[in-house]
């Protein structure tokens, strides 16, 4: 539900009582020490002269659609990081009053309340975290208020001070901690069953059992082979229910037993707590058998899914049920189309050909193919047909795409989807944007659709627990390493294979 600007907080005329003037009492933060091997967004935006991806503009984020409200200037309680130790009670912690001075994702630079325009005690926090809290959390909760020690001789009086500073402020809704936890649940849980694809050979599907669940990601685990396994987001058109492949006549690799069992599961309408419904998956559009559909051997483009920085010529190699199709780059597809990938026709990854040209973006032709392409001229050449305008979601449903190019945010590497990195957005086409990976080459980048799942506003790995990959280091010019990594590919095939781990 669409939080309204009333379900932010608005302070009352009330100051808690448990507000310490000094620090005689001893009472200490048990702040812990920043690990200085975690990657800190805060002093990233400031050295490189950047800002973040607002959180409303990512509909898969958790609170999307109620951050726009957590502006600057709103009040809040907040770990108190400059105060003194007690050895007798080091556990207790203390908190002051803070306003927002700046919002970047997930994150806020906060200034704490009697600083004035004193800058240098400015921290980043994320929002959501535990030590961020509504005004009046405090007193509710009987945890102690003490200003900071550098300021606390700037005011005689700090309870007026207060009083004049923060009622009638606004501050973060009294059940903003729940909203957190609602907004993070998912509906898949461990040792469920999906169909995924096969990332070894991702003209197939396999069958995976869920091992683990962080922030609506799902790791899955490939049956029968030890240790394998794959990161999806929980929304991906990657994963589908038992009984899909079957279905829509997609390859699968699976066991005689498990389609026997499948078989009976659909057959009773019986699911197994371990078995997701169809429900559960995303939604695609249906597809009506009067409406004109995608055709076996017509062309357009699409972004390669095995080499996401690359937006390519392909044909559609084989016509699946329900508006799915089996789809091949061209020039680079293997002799046993092992590389065709599965598209569904409402897919926003493929497009209509000379959508590169007005787009004014680069289509790579395909490898091997020589003098300047052109469509008309290619389609003569290969004695193909085009695949109408009219077919293409990118074209049926404008989407606002509302990026702009050097946005920081957390992407997933497509190719490597354990990985979720600093990255920027380094282009825009239509509803596209080309993912930069921060520290990485152009060949790493990767075109995505600006609704993808795939990535995230600043400070989500710190909110979900998961991990975040810093960006690649700078290193010695003559360094084997940089060699080897900047190395353009002169065979897609041979780079893909290297990059799908």
């Amino acid at each position: 539900m669409l939080t309204t600007p009333d379900e932010t907080g608005t302070i009352p005329f009330v100051i808690p009582n448990n507000i310490n003037s000094s620090h005689t009492n001893g009472h200490t933060a048990s702040t812990t020490l920043p690990d200085t091997t975690t990657f800190n967004w805060g002093n990233y935006l400031k050295t490189t002269d950047s800002h973040a991806a607002p959180v409303s503009y990512f509909c898969h984020a958790p609170l999307y659609d109620m951050w726009s409200q957590l502006t600057s200037g709103m009040k809040l309680e907040v770990i108190n990081t400059d105060c003194s130790s007690n050895s007798n009670d080091t556990k207790e912690k203390v908190f002051w009053f803070a306003y927002i001075v700046r919002v970047e994702g997930y994150l806020a630079l906060v200034r704490y309340e009697g600083c004035g325009e004193d800058s240098s005690m400015d921290f980043w926090c994320n929002l959501c975290s535990k030590d961020v809290h509504c005004v009046g959390w405090c007193g509710q909760n009987g945890v102690k208020l003490a200003p900071p020690r550098s300021i606390e001789h700037r005011q005689t009086d700090w309870k007026t001070f207060l009083i004049n500073k923060l009622v009638g402020s606004k501050t973060l809704p009294d059940n903003f901690r729940h909203k957190i936890q609602s907004s993070l649940r998912c509906s898949f849980k461990k040792n469920m069953i999906v169909e995924v694809i096969d990332k070894y050979r991702v003209s197939n599907m396999r069958v995976g059992k869920i091992s683990e669940v962080i922030g609506g990601r799902l790791r899955i685990n490939y049956e029968n082979t030890t240790g394998e396994h794959f990161w999806v987001h929980h929304t991906s058109e990657l994963i589908h229910p038992v009984g899909w492949s079957h279905e829509i006549g997609h390859e699968l690799e699976a066991t005689e037993e498990y389609r026997s069992e499948i078989a009976k599961i659909l057959e009773t309408n019986l699911y197994p707590a371990t078995i997701p419904t169809a429900d559960y998956f995303c939604n695609v559009e249906k597809i009506s058998k009067i409406d004109e559909q995608f055709k076996e051997g017509q062309k357009l483009e699409a972004v390669d899914p095995l080499e996401m920085s690359r937006i390519c010529p392909a044909t559609i190699g084989k016509v699946l049920k329900d508006g799915y199709f089996m789809l091949s780059i061209d020039g680079s597809s293997v002799e046993d189309r092992s590389d065709w990938f599965c598209y569904h026709s409402s897919s926003r990854l493929i497009f209509p050909i000379n959508f590169c040209k007005i787009n004014k973006i680069p289509l790579s032709p395909p490898i091997g193919y020589r003098g300047d392409f052109q469509w008309d001229k290619y389609l003569l050449e290969t004695n193909s047909v085009y695949a109408p305008k009219d077919l293409f979601q990118i074209i049926k449903k404008k989407t606002i795409n509302p990026f702009f190019v050097g946005m920081k945010v957390e992407a997933v590497d497509m190719m490597a989807p354990h990985l979720v990195c600093v990255a920027t957005i380094a282009e825009l086409a239509d509803s596209l944007i080309r993912v930069h990976f921060d520290g990485w080459g152009e060949d790493f980048e990767q075109w995505i659709d600006c609704q993808s799942p795939n990535i995230y506003p600043i400070g989500w790995c710190e909110l979900v627990g998961y991990k975040l990959e810093p960006p690649k280091p700078p290193e010695q010019e003559n360094s084997e390493s940089t060699k080897t990594r900047a190395k353009k590919p002169t065979n897609r095939k041979s780079n893909k294979r290297k990059r799908i781990t």
